[in-house]
Order: C-alpha cells, then structure tokens, then sequence
C-alpha cells in the first residue's frame, strides 16, 4: 500500500496550491480519501474528506470556501486544491484512506505547506 503525496511548497499569502495523493495497493474505490493537516506543535485534524462518489464530501470549518477535495478515481488519485492560503495553513499535509467497512487506516508520508512572504 501507498500513498504518495506532492505539491506542497511555499506559497505567499493569497497564494495557491494543489496537493495531489497517488494511491496504490488497495481499492481505491472502497476507501474515504481524507486530507489531515499537523502544524509545528499542535495536534493533527481533518482537512477534508471524500467519498468514491462524492456523496460524502466534508471540510473543517477553517477551509470552508477557500479549499477543495477531489477525486480522479481513473487514476487513484486525491486532490487538495488550496486558494486564499494564510500562514495559518503551514503545516505538514497528510493524506490518508479510510476502509468503508472496517477500520484499516492507511497514512501517507506528508508534504509540507509553508504560507509566508
């Protein structure tokens, strides 16, 4: 199983980016994609998560209007598309896959995110 994520860099404030999650070694489709996010010091949380389908598409409070998740289920992959980024978003991205129906959590190695001029 993996999950290889890329895109992160630095970005000024007001500035974008797209994180992208490659998945491998598992059904894709039987898995929530999620995004999680661990700033220096603090506690990881949920970004935004996805279902195969997209039914279930949730965001944390603090992304609401600024950040998308998408899926490309023809290529296995996650996206995390991040407008209006503020330093309060720098943080390590994670990407991460939820099983539907039991409770195998796979994790990957993060990219990090750094909003400073």
């Amino acid at each position: 199983v993996q999950l290889v994520e890329s895109g992160g860099g630095l970005v000024q404030p007001g500035g974008s980016l797209r994180l992208s999650c490659a998945a491998s070694g598992f059904t894709f489709s039987s898995y929530i994609m999620s995004w999680y996010r661990q700033a220096s010091g603090k506690e990881r949380e949920l970004v935004a998560a996805r279902s195969w389908t997209g039914a279930m598409t949730h965001y944390a409070d603090f992304v609401k209007g600024r950040f998308t998740v998408s899926r490309d289920n023809s290529k296995n992959t996650v996206y995390l598309q991040m407008n209006s980024l503020q330093p309060e978003d720098t943080a390590v991205y994670y990407c991460s896959a939820r099983a539907l129906t039991n409770p195998t959590v796979y994790w990957g190695q993060g990219t990090q995110v750094t909003v400073s001029s």
